[in-house]
């Protein structure tokens, strides 16, 4: 069973920036894909990026292409959001998902969910 818990979530001003960080129980996270989704009141989840279990590849949304950074740290098994430029319409809670799949876009490709963290951007 894996365990993912999100960090880092707030409230900010639009332009400011913070970091969500991802952290998983299992000793193998090396091997799982992660990625970050989110979910504003009143809509659907949506992916925000993903990385490949060795970090050597990554998507984006395009809404957050340039703006947001996703990393890992298989050794801390920890993955990260460093989130910059942030807009009001970034505010959602941000969930991260991990599965021993390819890096997908769509939520059914992943397993194990963290609870998510709250990220409030004010105008």
């Amino acid at each position: 069973q894996v365990q993912l818990v999100e960090s880092g979530g707030g409230l900010v001003q639009t332009g400011d920036s913070l970091r969500l960080s991802c952290a998983a129980s299992v000793r193998t996270f090396s091997s799982y894909a992660v990625a970050w989704f989110r979910q504003a009141p009143g809509k659907e989840r949506e992916f925000v990026a993903a990385i490949t279990w060795t970090g050597g590849s990554t998507d984006y949304a395009d809404s957050v292409k340039g703006r947001f950074t996703i990393s890992r740290d298989n050794g801390k098994r920890t993955v990260y959001l460093q989130m910059n430029s942030l807009k009001p319409e970034d505010t959602a809670v941000y969930y991260c998902a991990a599965d021993r799949v390819n890096i997908a876009r769509i939520p059914q490709a992943y397993d194990y969910w963290g609870r998510g963290t709250q990220v409030t951007v004010s105008s």
